[in-house]
């Protein structure tokens, strides 16, 4: 991964989008990281993989519920706050 400055990111935006499509830029204002720039093709992989994550742990959950012998029904009436 690559560190450069918020400066020499403006500075140099052509050869930060260049670099980019081979590995992450993290790019640093005041010595804190502020922005990672990375290609369109890596952030949509990205995206897919927390998608995939996040319904694989829905459906752990659904399932871990189930088992402890949670229905609709009881489901709605805490949402509803009935106890």
């Amino acid at each position: 991964m690559q560190y450069v400055s918020a400066t020499d990111a403006k500075q140099k935006l052509a050869a930060m989008l260049d670099a980019a499509q081979r590995e992450p830029i993290v790019i640093r204002r005041q010595k804190r990281d502020v922005a990672v720039l990375l290609s369109a093709q890596e952030y949509e992989r990205m995206r897919a993989f927390n998608r995939e994550e996040f319904e694989q742990f829905c459906d752990r959950v659904g399932r871990q519920a189930k088992a402890s012998g949670l229905t609709e029904k009881k489901l709605n009436r805490i949402l509803a706050h009935e106890g």
